[in-house]
């Protein structure tokens, strides 16, 4: 019986979208962040466009064998932005606003058709809902889940970046469990990748592994090509959960 579904976010709740125009405006206010507590870098936004793409990868290649997320002053200082050799105390007072802008403002975070929709339907079926995300910054899933509408519809939103742990660790997904009140036998979870989510929900137990279509990041999940992992369910639209449940509970 599932009596809890969790979700991702990033390409779950919401398609992620890319642009250089974005990148750009980006690393400009990140300049001018910095600029305005007095470190200043020897660079112009074009100029560190790539550089932050390429830290950034590391990190996330770093973190994903690991399965671990360091603090955000940590990551600014040791990765993203370590070629200026800049100390964790120098960059704490600023980090989370740094990596919140880093999924707020350097690319379009558009809703899923149906996502609000969804959510109230499972949420009025007597369902527990909560989120289990990935994520640098501490506020931009509180924030988005407020902006969305449906902050007050959570029991639990577990956050790498609190937790200091990363799907596809059981860890999280068991943390998530606990503070929702349902074992990860009675929960679904619905995310967009082979490598975190799908995963994670194996390595944890979780009754349900549902997996939402996104080509953006199949790069993601090469490595898992050939191997037999998927999802117990591949949907196209989140409006398809709920009939999905009930089937599932029907059994």
């Amino acid at each position: 019986m599932i009596r809890a579904v969790l979700f991702d976010v990033g390409g779950t709740l919401h398609e992620v979208h890319h642009s250089p125009e974005l990148e750009a405006s980006f690393c400009q206010r990140l300049l001018d962040l910095l600029s305005a507590h007095g470190i200043a870098l020897p660079v112009t936004a074009a100029e560190l466009a790539p550089r932050l793409h390429e830290n950034a990868e590391a990190y996330k290649h770093w973190s994903e064998g690991s399965r671990l997320e360091l603090p955000s002053a940590k990551i600014w200082s040791e990765y993203y932005l370590k070629e200026f050799h800049l100390s964790e105390e120098l960059l704490a007072p600023i980090s989370e606003e740094l990596s919140w802008m880093y999924d707020a403002v350097r690319v379009e975070n558009v809703p899923r058709p149906h996502m609000r929709e969804t959510i109230r339907a499972l949420h009025d079926a007597g369902l527990t809902l909560g989120i289990i995300s990935n994520i640098i910054s501490t506020t931009f899933v509180p924030r988005l889940l407020e902006d969305y509408g449906i902050a007050d519809l959570m029991s639990c939103v577990i956050l790498s970046s609190t937790a200091g742990i990363r799907k596809p660790d059981a860890a999280i997904f068991e943390k998530a469990a606990a503070e929702c009140g349902v074992p990860c036998g009675e929960m679904a979870y619905v995310g967009d990748t082979l490598s975190r989510d799908v995963l994670g929900c194996r390595n944890a137990g979780v009754a349900l592994s549902i997996q939402i279509s996104n080509p953006s990041i199949a790069h993601r999940d090469t490595a898992f090509t050939g191997t037999g992992l998927a999802p117990d369910v591949l949907i196209h639209d989140l409006s398809e959960i709920p009939g999905i449940i009930r089937a599932f509970n029907a059994r």
